[in-house]
């Protein structure tokens, strides 16, 4: 796995192509944006998504998909509600049998599917596995030390794509478990809105703390739910997600929830960026998936009324804090 193609030119495509050429793979990079690629190429820059970092001269970027599907292993890093029309457009040039890694967080809004979903109907043919952990791109690109968890039903691939990414300050953790991987870095986005929410009304560390905690019996709830192992849910790509993103402003989501929490709409918050805040796309999906059931997931809920239904913030707020008093964990029947 030497030649590795990395689909998506935002900050953390960039920067896991970044790592990969640094480290000597053939590394190329695709992205839409015509500019983008020639930035990446002449100026060894990508001043739209990751500014102030030196890319690697051996990196290369495409804007064709037939290029980029010339490769050993592929990484898909195109945000999650894209996923699907791009490897579906990739379908047509990438060989039976290339590994496909995700690496987008999400649930897609129409079908709530998780992202392994949404490629075993597009790319059938392709071995897939799920990269996911607490992972703020600008770091990784700095080589800073990062530890992750790379889901693979084939213990054997799993080990191969392991070892084709795996640096000394890049650390993939395996795990079969592809359906828990994914839970918690899509459901963590949500959360960490409403975390930003506290911070941007000054509503204190203790709250963030409760609702980050409280947050994680959703997670785990939704994970059972679809399959997921608890043990991975409390691992990097679910806990270890959660951390990180609840606790920085430096996380696109909790920088949306901070600026709604300010009083600003998200009209205005979203026309001033370029990077997709992913919970703002998932608290739809999740919120419609799980009407219905018999699975407890007030946070969730809530921020799906503020961010989808106009619902007043302080209203939630209240609503959140005045739910009757319940015994700390779940209990079987």
């Amino acid at each position: 796995m030497d030649r590795i193609s990395v689909i998506g030119g935002g900050a953390w495509g960039t920067a896991l192509a970044q790592m990969l050429a640094a480290a000597g793979r053939t590394t190329q990079i695709w992205a839409r944006e015509e500019d983008v690629v020639a930035s990446i190429n002449t100026a060894h820059v990508n001043s739209l998504y990751l500014d102030g970092v030196a890319l690697q001269e051996n990196l290369r970027a495409t804007s064709q998909l037939a290029e980029a599907a010339a490769a050993d292993l592929v990484l898909l890093v195109t945000p999650a509600q894209f996923l699907r029309p791009i490897t579906a457009e990739l379908a047509a040039h990438l060989p039976p049998g290339i590994p496909v890694v995700v690496c987008a967080k999400g649930i897609e809004k129409v079908s709530h599917a998780l992202m392994s979903e949404v490629l075993a109907e597009t790319l059938p043919a392709a071995p897939v596995a799920v990269l996911s952990g607490p992972t703020f791109a600008i770091e990784v690109a700095k080589g800073l030390p990062t530890a992750v968890t790379l889901a693979c039903a084939d213990e054997a691939l799993g080990g191969e794509i392991v070892a084709a990414v795996g640096q000394p300050h890049f650390r993939p953790y395996w795990t079969d478990d592809v359906i828990g991987a994914q839970i918690g870095g899509a459901v963590k986005n949500v959360l960490a809105i409403a975390c930003g929410i506290v911070e941007g009304k000054g509503l204190g560390d203790n709250a963030r703390a409760a609702l980050m905690t409280r947050g994680v019996a959703e997670i785990m709830r939704y994970g059972a739910w679809r399959g997921g192992r608890a043990e991975t849910l409390m691992g990097l790509s679910g806990l270890g997600d959660l951390a990180l993103t609840c606790n920085s402003l430096a996380s696109r989501n909790m920088s949306l929830g901070f600026e709604l929490g300010k009083g600003r709409v998200m009209v205005e918050i979203l026309g001033e960026r370029r990077s997709v805040a992913e919970g703002a796309h998932t608290v739809g999906a999740l919120a419609d998936h799980i009407k219905g059931e018999d699975i407890e997931m007030p946070i969730c809920a809530a921020m799906d009324m503020v961010l989808n239904q106009g619902a007043a913030l302080d209203d939630i707020i209240k609503g959140l804090l005045g739910r009757p008093y319940r015994a700390e964990q779940d209990r079987a029947e």
